[in-house]
């Protein structure tokens, strides 16, 4: 029995080993290649495709099993493991931490055994060989360096870089996500520069050494990653000071003092171009006035003085004279005294004045000349509204204009249309000037002249010819009345009411129309000439080569070189210049542009603007003084004679001013670096104190002949006399002591006051009040065998002005002495003696006198007033307007302001 058990044993190990032999015939099978990827600091791979290992023996115990994978070369920090025997499936684990900074990529290679033929593992079987390529993906772990601690460059001011300097940081990681540094930054706030992602430093705006001479600027970095830098980096940059182009050696400020002339303003001036190659160079300098008068510093005498001074032809029309009683048509405008008392009519679209008939200049030829001092500005959404400054329409019943000044969508207008008793034929009627003046809200001189058909406009002296003209045909003749207005024009016809329309909107001045002849250039050029301004000192040093030019006005100078120091020469030269006598101080402000041109190109070097200023100080205030004998005695003869008596015989006038350092000196005494001033008064009154003149027995009078070949004018009346105009000192005192006072019956008279007043400048500057008394020396009074009572002498008339104020005459009796009694009584009896004798002749006389007092003159005592018109005395204005008005403070008969 035991034999036969141990025999089976035997025979079946023997079968079993021969059929495993035949079991585990195949090798197990994987893939050629694998791919893998770890990521650093992880411990397993993802392989695509999966590791998985086959085996056709399956599904054989150990044949058809998987029990290892085997990695060969290279020391791979990886290892294979099987995690399913049966289905084959493994995994690529690291035996440590993987680094990518270290080693980026692995290759190796790798096999798979099966479990053989039987659980002891003999006779296992390998697959083929595969390849694994695995890479090791980065971890942003680290932060970016900069590779200098600290970085430092230079700029030089004024100059725009592209790039000063460049920094630059680095990062270890290993993958170009998080190595590569993607953008800077600059961390310190407010500062003129920017940084680029390749770390260039550049400056946003021009540098300036004396602004700032070091700048400190702190950069940071940032990966791809966008980890930041762990430290930022400081960037220091140094602005070094370069040539600056532009006028150097400079003042801001100018002081002017009145009276010293023309004064340098930029004497150490000089242009720095940096050595540039320059081939020419133009500077402009401007004065800036308008903010002064009526654009810059005038004399604030009237209309009509000024055209006195200028040497105007006589005839011209007020239209816009100061409001009187005389000139009331003016009195509901809005005015604006101004400055210096400039009389300013302001129009706000809603002011019109009629011009009274007795006024209007009737006698318009094809010659006249219209002027006026406007000041002008665009209106918001009006402008296709005409603004008329000047209207002559139809009255009643019709609504034609005449002629008509208006302005139009910034555009100067002037119509003027003709009767059909002149030409019947096809002429022009509308000249139209388009110029920037016009709108620019500043004040322009503009003058019209008509020599029909040909109308020429002067604006600020220099000539414009219209750029258009429109023919019309001329107006039917009519006897409807026109009416002529200003600020607006007058709708009489064709309405239900009339009423104004066109209105104006802006500011007038000195409005006037001169009929029959025009005005020269060069009187309007002295019209609108302005005292103050730019000159250049020594004009004849300039050089050839500079080229220079000046505005009607002299407030911009242009200059032009090709030579850099013949240019720095003429700019040294500029001056500024104020040649009124009382100028008025405050800032004046002065503006320089430059322009460089070099070879080749246009501009090449840009020149900074200059703003500076002339400050013109106080003029020193003059006092006007009137001396001379306050007492006149003189005897009755010659009270009664035909020439009178002259009050102020003895007088002077003089006007000192006190410098700085205390001195009064004379207005007319030349002193070093002083120029002579003409110093000029604008009126002198002599009013009565007390009781008016009485017409029937006294006057006070002035020749016309007195007045001849001076600026002057005067008017008289019951109240005194006025003499006015703008003249000299030396000529108003000429004309004063030529006033006579004539009484021809002075044996009423104990006393006669006056007192005489004059003034610069419309009342800016007035003198002090001279009193005289004229009084009789009653018992040195011979006998007087005329009576020149009714004789007309050759002076002025007096005119009784109504509205003279008024004061109380103290009358003192004449009572003789003791001593002229006595002689009178020892003498009687020779009078007694000599009366027979002269008795006829007495009596011849007092016929002759009673004769003149009813009217009869004596030829050679007549007066010729062909050349002198009387007028009211003009000094009733002053009572009521001088405050308010001074310059325009005296009215003529005729309307018009004093001369």
């Amino acid at each position: 029995m035991l034999g036969v058990p141990f025999a089976l044993v035997w025979v079946v190990l023997g079968l079993s080993c021969i059929l495993a032999g035949k079991v585990n015939k195949h090798k197990p099978w994987i893939e050629t290649s694998y791919h893998g990827v770890i990521t650093e600091n992880m411990d397993t791979v993802l392989l695509d495709p999966p590791l998985v290992a086959l085996d056709k023996d399956a599904p054989v115990p150990y044949a058809g099993e998987i029990c290892a994978f085997k990695i060969h070369g290279q020391e791979a920090p990886f290892e294979a493991v099987v995690l399913n025997r049966t289905s084959g499936e493994g995994v690529l684990r690291a035996k440590g931490p993987v680094d990518c900074e270290t080693q980026k990529e692995y290759t190796f290679i790798i096999q798979a055994y099966d479990c053989g033929a039987e659980a002891s593992g003999a006779s296992w079987k390998k697959s083929h060989k595969a390849v694994v390529h695995i890479q090791v993906d980065d971890v942003n772990e680290f932060s970016p360096v900069f590779r200098e601690p600290m970085y430092h460059a230079s700029a030089m001011e004024g100059k725009i870089y592209d790039s000063i300097l460049q920094v630059e940081a680095w990062d270890q990681d290993c993958s170009p996500q998080y190595s590569q540094i993607c953008n800077y930054d600059i961390v310190t706030s407010n500062t003129p520069f920017a940084i680029d992602r390749n770390g260039n430093i550049r400056n946003t705006e021009r540098l300036s050494y004396d602004k700032k001479q070091r700048y400190k600027v702190m950069v940071t970095a940032f990966d791809c990653g966008q980890k930041r830098a762990t430290e930022s980096v400081a960037v220091h940059i140094d602005v070094k000071p370069v040539c600056k182009p532009g006028w150097q050696g400079w003042n801001k400020q100018v002081d002017y003092e009145p009276g010293t002339g023309s004064k340098q303003l930029f004497p150490k001036m000089h242009l720095e171009t940096c050595d540039g190659p320059l081939s020419a160079v133009r500077a402009m300098v401007e004065l800036q006035t308008s903010h002064i008068g009526k654009g810059c510093d005038r004399e604030t005498y009237s209309e009509k003085s000024m055209q006195k001074l200028c040497g105007a032809a006589s005839g011209s029309t007020d239209l816009l004279p100061a409001p009187s009683i005389s000139t009331n048509w003016t009195a509901s405008l809005l005015t604006d005294s101004g400055r210096d008392s400039d009389l300013i009519f302001n129009f706000d679209g809603r002011q019109a004045a009629n011009v009274p008939e007795q006024v209007v200049p009737q006698n318009l030829t094809d010659q006249f000349t219209i002027a006026t001092w406007m000041k002008h500005g665009p209106s918001p959404g009006l402008r296709a509204e005409k603004e008329t400054l000047l209207c002559n329409s139809d009255k009643t019943e019709m609504n034609r204009h005449h002629y008509s000044l208006y302005v139009h969508n910034c555009r100067l207008v002037f119509l003027l249309r003709r009767d059909f008793t002149q030409v019947d034929t096809f002429r022009p009627a509308e000249f139209h000037w388009k110029l920037e003046q016009i709108c620019d809200k500043e004040w322009h001189y503009y003058v019209i002249n008509v020599e029909f058909p040909a109308v020429t406009l002067f604006v600020d002296g220099v000539t414009y010819e219209p750029y258009l003209v429109t023919d019309d045909w001329p107006i039917h003749p009519s006897s409807i009345d026109t009416q002529l207005t200003v600020g607006a024009c007058w709708q009489g016809g064709e309405v239900s009411t009339p009423r104004f329309t066109q209105f104006f909107r802006g500011s007038l001045s000195g409005l006037t129309i001169r009929p029959g002849r025009i005005e020269t250039q060069k009187v309007i050029s002295c019209l609108q000439a302005c005292k103050e301004g730019l000159d250049i000192h020594s004009l004849e040093s300039l050089g050839k080569d500079i080229k220079f030019h000046f505005n009607p006005a002299q407030s911009v100078l242009v200059m032009e070189g090709e030579d850099l120091e013949s240019v720095n020469t003429a700019m040294a030269k500029v001056s500024y210049i104020n040649s009124r006598q009382f100028p008025t101080a405050g800032l004046r402000q002065l503006h320089i542009t430059t322009t460089v041109q070099c070879f080749g190109e246009d501009i090449c070097i840009s020149i900074p603007d200059i703003k500076a200023l002339v400050m013109v100080l106080p003029p020193s205030e003059p006092r006007i003084t009137i001396a001379g004998s306050d007492q006149l005695v003189r005897p009755a003869a010659d009270l009664r004679g035909a020439m009178g008596v002259a009050p102020f015989k003895e007088l002077r006038i003089t006007s000192t001013v006190t410098k700085g350092d205390g001195v009064p000196f004379s207005a007319v005494v030349k002193l070093p670096g002083v120029l002579e001033a003409m110093h000029n008064l604008d009126y002198c009154d002599v009013l009565v104190i007390g009781e008016e003149l009485n017409p029937e027995k006294e006057s006070l009078e002035i020749h016309h002949s007195s007045l001849m070949g001076k600026h002057l004018d005067a008017t008289n009346s019951t109240s005194g006399i006025s003499i006015y105009g703008v003249d000299s000192m030396a000529h108003y005192e000429e004309a004063l002591r030529q006033v006579r006072y004539r009484n021809w019956r002075p044996a009423t008279l104990s006393n006669r006051r006056f007192r005489l007043t004059c003034s610069e400048l419309n009342g800016r500057y007035t003198s002090n009040e001279f009193n005289l008394e004229v009084s009789l020396v009653h018992n040195a009074a011979p006998v007087e065998h005329v009576n020149h009572m009714a004789v007309q002498s050759q002076y002025m008339r007096s005119v009784h002005h109504p509205l003279m104020v008024h004061s109380v005459n103290s009358h003192i009796s004449g009572t003789p002495p003791a001593a002229t009694v006595v002689v009178v009584i020892c003498i009687a009896a020779l009078v007694c003696i000599v009366v027979l004798g002269i008795y006829r002749l007495h009596s011849t006389h007092q016929d002759s006198s009673k004769s003149e007092e009813d009217g009869a003159k004596d030829p050679e005592m007549d007066w010729d007033d062909s050349t002198l018109t009387i007028t009211v005395n003009p000094m009733e204005v002053r009572g009521h307007y001088t405050k308010e008005f001074p310059e325009k403070a005296y009215s003529r008969s005729s309307g018009m302001a004093r001369g």
